[in-house]
């Protein structure tokens, strides 16, 4: 068997072109407690980009293998490891290093993938639906018979949010910036769909809720929406911002008068118990056909740059980017 591999490896932080693609990296061994995954899809988020541009608070030691998400077969266990068997097929959060032909994961963060799932759609589950859950439910506080807005629902969290939130009898309006976008989430079930980029479509979504207004938002681009969401909250209506990439300018009068909350979500503060609740939703949507992740562009390891560019600068919009591993 071989001993090194191949993987993505970025030794100065920069611009896309900092992604490396190495054939000759050490194959990792498992420590006490952890795992080894042959890898054959990695999902791509864009959280990868900001910690390999060098802007994310926290930044990793040099070099490194991008990474997180990831779906394969189980290859090598350490010592004390009792929850999976060599051969399983797993997707995983929080691998060190996942963009590459192995990765390392500690065992607790190793899940079988669900039936009738193929291993595109495993490495397309961890960020995005626990991202989603902790939003809407675990933040958001979203509960049967409310009404949310998905505001970009054509990404990866998008796409998780609409099937996690119709699996939990919510009453889902979703926005996207094109036709295309718009007929994926009305094929996926959401009960309405309108275009972001056309003027008047907040009044819309306001009129399709009798004036009301929505009890949740998940908010993917704050920077550019936030100012708008307030104006659609209802009364003890609540923001969950799971992106932004700058200020936002906003009149708070809104939060005022409806007492509404915005709170802010990064899915590396995930607690245990969240994850737990996070993996049952998603073995029981899998089950009942509401959760079945769509994926959008495939990449190979040799076009980490290309990937890169198309996650950050929003050109993959429909379904979840991942990468194929051979």
């Amino acid at each position: 068997m071989s001993t090194s591999m191949e993987a993505i490896v970025v030794s100065e932080f920069g611009g896309p072109e900092v992604l490396e693609l190495k054939k000759d990296v050490p194959i990792p061994q498992p420590g006490e407690g952890e795992v080894v995954v042959r890898v054959r899809a990695v999902g791509i988020n864009p959280v990868d980009a900001y910690i390999r541009s060098g802007t994310f608070p926290v930044k990793p030691d040099l070099p490194y293998t991008p990474g997180n998400d990831a779906a394969g077969e189980v290859t090598a266990l350490g010592k004390g490891v009792s929850n999976v068997k060599v051969g399983d097929k797993v997707y995983t959060f929080f691998a060190k290093g996942a963009y590459a032909q192995y990765t390392l994961v500690n065992a607790g963060q190793v899940v079988p993938i669900p039936e009738g799932l193929s291993f595109e759609q495993g490495a397309a589950l961890p960020l995005p639906y626990i991202t989603a859950y902790r939003a809407l439910f675990t933040k958001g506080y979203a509960k049967p018979g409310e009404t949310i807005l998905i505001h970009g629902g054509t990404g990866g969290v998008g796409v998780a949010a609409i099937q996690l939130a119709l699996a939990k009898g919510l009453k889902v309006i979703a926005t996207g910036g094109t036709q295309e976008g718009i007929d994926m989430m009305v094929k996926a079930g959401v009960h309405h769909a309108f275009n972001h980029r056309e003027a008047g479509y907040e009044d819309k979504i306001k009129a399709v809720t009798g004036g009301k207004g929505v009890d949740v938002i998940l908010e993917n681009l704050a920077n550019v929406n936030l100012d708008k969401d307030l104006g659609m909250l209802t009364k003890f209506g609540r923001v969950s911002v799971v992106g932004s990439r700058g200020r936002a300018d906003i009149d708070p009068s809104p939060l005022l008068l409806n007492e509404a909350s915005v709170t802010g979500i990064l899915v590396f503060n995930v607690t245990p118990d969240e994850l737990a609740e996070t993996y049952e939703l998603i073995e029981a949507g899998a089950a009942s056909g509401h959760v079945k992740p769509i994926i959008g562009k495939r990449f190979s390891l040799a076009q980490g740059a290309e990937a890169h560019d198309n996650v950050y600068s929003n050109k993959t919009t429909l379904g979840k980017a991942i990468f194929t591993v051979d």
